[in-house]
């Protein structure tokens, strides 16, 4: 009778969600940091797992203007087109717009001395850069995107 009840109890209240498919929860992928550091390089893993920075102008990803998609090095989620992706001069490739809502997740940075808008992956939670409200229309963001933490695939 309990479980009866928890179970009519658990759909009522899940039959007033409806998720799209930007809406649907991504996938998870959690691993230890021996497990990462068995598939990342040193750089990806200082950037992905340890929060670092890769000094500017040093990513092939930023001369990229082929049309695709960038993915999350460490899990391939998908993050962000090349359709919006822009010249930002910072040395970092920048994107106004992630591929999807839910691809990329924004929390509150105030490492340094300073507060930022940090960018995670909403797959594996690795650390990929920090967002900035100075950025080109439409949305006026910019995503400044460690390059080392993505891959490219060209469509």
């Amino acid at each position: 009778m309990k479980l009866t009840l928890l179970f009519v109890l658990a759909a009522s209240l899940l039959s007033g969600f409806s998720f799209t498919k930007d809406d649907n929860p991504p996938r998870r992928v959690v691993k230890t940091a021996a497990e990462w550091k068995k598939i990342l390089t040193p750089d990806q893993f200082a950037v992905l797992r340890d929060h670092g920075t890769e000094r500017a102008f040093t990513s092939p990803l930023n001369e990229i203007h082929d049309h695709g998609t960038f993915y999350c090095a460490a899990c391939h989620n998908p993050l962000f087109s090349s359709d919006t992706k822009f010249d930002s001069g910072t040395g970092w490739p920048s994107f106004y717009a992630p591929i999807a809502k839910n691809a990329v997740q924004d929390v509150s940075d105030k490492t340094y001395g300073m507060v930022r808008t940090e960018v995670l992956c909403t797959v594996c939670g690795g650390h990929l850069g920090h967002v900035f409200n100075d950025g080109p229309k439409p949305t006026g963001l910019r995503y400044c995107m460690n390059g080392v933490a993505m891959t490219f695939e060209k469509k």
